[in-house]
């Protein structure tokens, strides 16, 4: 008779079997596969940009100096400021028009009307960038130039957010095309949050008297907010490393910003626009930089974002 152990709650278990040991062996193999992929990708960088490293320090994060191969200067302040704000404007777009969209899908559109929806937003998930900046280039950039950013300036110029001279290829367009992108992400996941909300909640809600609106943003929305949250993680990692849709509509001037009309470049952009054009060891030290700092930027999001995912589950936890 094969030889039993107990279980923590005293049962005997047979030992295992050769196929449950090698499925382990293999799950385990590949999850360490995956911390030595990411290991070795931040040891290339880091070895990779240590020249620049050496030559700045820490400064290089901060230098509003134009990123310029003939002088052999370099700064990534203007980049970093370029994908904050970019990824900023972008969430605030997407995120209400993308919430609204979820919770119609799956509170209040007829049910003929959800799936070919739903399959048409996952489907725009997966257009390739590139696509992007093509509509953005012939449709988007027009419409920016010459009815949207003139009609921004003369109403809010005064603020300074629109003073400079509408081109179309701007920070603006650029966070517009972002918003674009990562809609049909966000939408996707919070409607498969909110549909796995129960029905007895919304019910309930309704039932005491709640309206739509009411059931909607005080139950439903509160009860899928860690499904909700974490699609907008999601949409901000496609924005912090989209490259093409950005090359394509933020103008490329490595200048410090000095309004939401003003033609910028973001860390993404930039390493598409000058790595295949490096002067020498000097620039492409500096290019590995950037992509080095645009990694620890978007390791730093996720990490807030898992912060604030468990404050979520502690809370609602505490709530029941």
């Amino acid at each position: 008779m094969a030889n039993t152990f107990p279980t923590p709650t005293g049962r005997l278990r047979p030992p295992a079997r050769w196929g449950d040991r090698i499925f382990h062996a293999l799950v385990g193999a590949g999850g360490f596969a995956l911390v030595l992929l990411a290991v070795a990708l931040i040891a290339v960088l880091w070895s990779g940009s240590e020249p620049t490293s050496s030559r700045y320090g820490v400064s290089f994060l901060w230098r509003t100096q134009p990123w310029n191969a003939e002088t052999d200067a370099y700064g990534a302040a203007p980049q970093i400021i370029g994908t904050l704000v970019t990824s900023a404007i972008a969430l605030l777009l997407a995120v209400p028009l993308s919430v609204g969209a979820a919770i119609f899908l799956t509170q209040q559109a007829p049910r003929w009307l959800r799936g070919p929806v739903a399959q048409v937003i996952e489907l725009l998930a997966a257009v390739p960038s590139i696509v992007f900046g093509f509509w953005a280039l012939v449709v988007l950039v027009p419409i920016m130039r010459y009815q949207i950013e003139p009609t921004l300036k003369v109403g809010l110029g005064w603020t300074g957010l629109f003073s400079s001279t509408p081109i179309g290829l701007d920070y603006l367009t650029a966070s517009v095309v972002l918003a674009v992108m990562v809609v049909p992400t966000i939408t996707a996941i919070s409607r498969d949050s909110i549909a796995a909300v129960p029905r007895d909640q919304r019910e309930g809600a309704l039932s005491l008297g709640a309206t739509t609106w009411e059931a909607s943003s005080r139950v439903i929305v509160p009860y899928a907010r860690s499904g909700i949250f974490g699609g907008v993680v999601l949409g901000l990692g496609r924005a912090l490393g989209e490259t093409m849709a950005v090359t394509l509509t933020i103008g490329n001037n490595n200048y410090l910003p000095v309004s939401l009309l003003s033609q910028g470049q973001t860390l993404a952009s930039l390493i598409a626009n000058e790595f295949t054009e490096a002067s020498g060891k000097s620039e492409l030290s500096a290019l590995i930089e950037a992509g080095l700092v645009l990694l620890v930027i978007t390791f730093l999001v996720n990490v807030v974002a898992r912060f604030i995912l468990h404050r979520f589950e502690v809370s609602g936890g505490n709530r029941e």
